[in-house]
């Protein structure tokens, strides 16, 4: 049975592997993560489904990872979109933006055309853990556009994981984002057929995440709907966020490298600098007094 309430259900991944081992099922509902990305971002609809699909992917990529653990993903497509770039933390966090958020195109079949702009190209993944010598890169070619799709196919192909993947955002006739939601199911080693037949039967049977979401459902519900019955180790919760790292601190420190030239001419223009964030569009503002600090 669906959750449901007068508000929308909290943002929420679980993640679980079922009683017999053989699959390991990460659900995600993030109506309001995606929805702050896109009122930071000011995203078009088409850009909002896009980048609010990365940012649920990335983080159910993410959230399998050793604790510290950053995961970032890039769709380099093209499209009209451009590239889509997230990252996203083992404890939630996580941010991202498109390079062109004004992109909105015609429904295709009633479907908001995410592959028409993405486009063709690669998807990567970058791996990262501060107990690492150098990060994990795998790179493969878009097949669909679609993201979760694409994902899929990154799992098998650079991490041999069998798994089916499904993103959804529902965005609302005024561009409102009204749900969003997903899952990852993985077969694991020494996995039972019956039980991953029965899996399979329920992912081609779930309708649309997003539409779930929509209706009430929340991170429970999804799950429940994929294992249910089949029983479940216990289940691990995250309170995904969109969250950046980005502060003044970074900015003064990133003006450091601007060199004493390109200060000496910020100063002689007298003017505030202005310095956006191209993960979640915050300003800053530096008054030339700061500058002029920099350069002693």
């Amino acid at each position: 049975m669906l959750e449901r309430s007068t508000a929308s259900a909290p943002d929420e991944l679980l993640r679980t592997i079922s009683a017999d081992g053989s699959v390991s099922v990460r659900v995600v509902v993030a109506t309001r993560l995606v929805r702050e990305a896109a009122r930071r971002h000011q995203t078009a609809p088409t850009a909002t489904v896009a980048l609010g699909r990365a940012l649920m992917g990335t983080l159910l990529l993410a959230t399998e990872a050793q604790d510290g653990e950053r995961v970032q993903v890039q769709v380099r497509g093209d499209g009209p979109l451009g590239t889509i770039t997230v990252t996203a933390s083992s404890a939630g966090d996580v941010r991202g933006y498109v390079a062109r958020p004004d992109t909105d195109l015609p429904l295709r079949r009633e479907r908001f055309d995410v592959p028409g702009a993405v486009g063709l190209g690669l998807l990567s993944v970058e791996r990262n853990h501060p107990s690492w010598k150098q990060p994990y890169n795998g790179i493969v070619p878009l097949v669909s556009g679609e993201i979760a799709t694409d994902l899929a196919h990154y799992l098998l192909e650079s991490e041999q994981k069998p798994s089916a993947v499904a993103l959804g955002v529902y965005v609302g006739a005024g561009g409102e984002v009204q749900g969003a939601g997903g899952y990852l199911v993985q077969s694991l080693p020494g996995a039972d057929d019956a039980a991953l037949r029965v899996l399979e039967q329920r992912v081609a049977a779930l309708v649309q995440p997003s539409a779930l979401v929509r209706e009430g459902a929340g991170a429970t519900a999804l799950l429940d709907r994929l294992v249910g019955g089949l029983g479940a180790q216990p289940v691990q919760r995250v309170r995904p966020r969109f969250r950046c790292s980005c502060s003044m601190e970074r900015v003064r420190r990133a003006l450091v490298f601007l060199g004493d030239d390109e200060i000496r001419d910020i100063l002689a223009k007298n003017e505030t600098l202005e310095v956006r964030c191209e993960f979640c569009a915050e300003m800053y503002y530096v008054p030339p007094d700061r500058v002029a600090a920099l350069a002693g």
